[in-house]
């Protein structure tokens, strides 16, 4: 297997916070600057001057109240998102973050095409400011079926279909791989026909959301291969629930996988 210390594989490496915040934050990043990874995901703008210290950056930005159930599938949620994500594109423009990401949030009952009127309607306002920011707004595609049951952006077709109404440059997809091989499966070939859709990766083991090694389905040495051969420049962040008593060996292995 490549060693991260020689490697020269092509893949911009990050991890979402989340999976290990039994670690303090500091301790975490410098274990994770040895790994070779230049960027946490999921954290708040409270929280850059630690990443900063380190020389890290925040992949995606999101904030302390997020709630993947109240999106933007639903106009009474709208006032309150806006103002929200108003003030953290600002925030991430300020600290040179590049995403910050949003949720479509549950369907409570509407049709999809309402939900992809109302998600339009209410991102409007967050892309075109986003754009003025040179931010990107990015929604993630979550599972229906295991984790998120009646979240509304659980198909890369609907998701790429709200990325067409809004039409910018500057909203486009977090593909979690984990959570479209639940709903999808036919990993590669979405990446190819979508990833003009795509601004970030996240990976997990299928089933059960742990280590991507080869107790699980997904081949990712041949998905990361994938996404470089679109071109791909952004960032792919770990996104499993380690099992390993010791968690950094577990993302140790799981970038090691990835390096392609």
């Amino acid at each position: 297997m490549t060693d991260l210390k020689t490697s020269t594989g092509k893949i911009n490496h990050s991890v979402c916070r989340w999976c290990y915040d039994s670690i303090p934050l500091d301790t975490f990043c410098g274990q994770v600057k040895e790994l070779g990874i230049g960027a946490i995901d999921l954290c708040t703008p409270e929280e850059f001057a630690i990443l900063k210290r380190h020389n890290l950056i925040c992949s995606m930005v999101t904030h302390q109240e997020a709630n993947l159930e109240q999106g933007f599938s639903h106009t009474k949620y709208h006032e309150s998102l806006v103002a929200t994500y108003l003030k953290l594109i600002d925030q991430a423009a300020e600290h040179g973050m590049p995403n910050v990401i949003v949720f479509s949030g549950n369907r409570f009952g509407i049709s999809e095409e309402a939900g992809l009127d109302n998600c339009a309607i209410g991102l409007d306002k967050v892309v075109k400011h986003a754009e003025k920011k040179g931010v990107m707004v990015v929604m993630e595609l979550l599972n229906s079926k295991v984790d998120h049951p009646d979240y509304q952006c659980d198909h890369t077709v609907w998701a790429a279909a709200l990325a067409d109404k809004i039409g910018s440059p500057n909203f486009k997809l977090l593909y979690d791989i984990y959570h479209m091989q639940i709903m999808e499966g036919d990993i590669i070939a979405t990446i190819r026909d979508y990833q003009q859709y795509i601004a970030h990766y996240h990976t997990g083991g299928v089933p059960g959301r742990r280590e991507i090694n080869d107790t699980q389905e997904l081949n990712y040495p041949a998905i990361m291969r994938a996404i470089i051969e679109t071109g791909y420049t952004g960032f792919v962040a770990q996104e499993f629930i380690p099992s390993y008593e010791d968690k950094i060996a577990a993302l140790r292995e799981g970038v090691l996988i990835c390096t392609v």
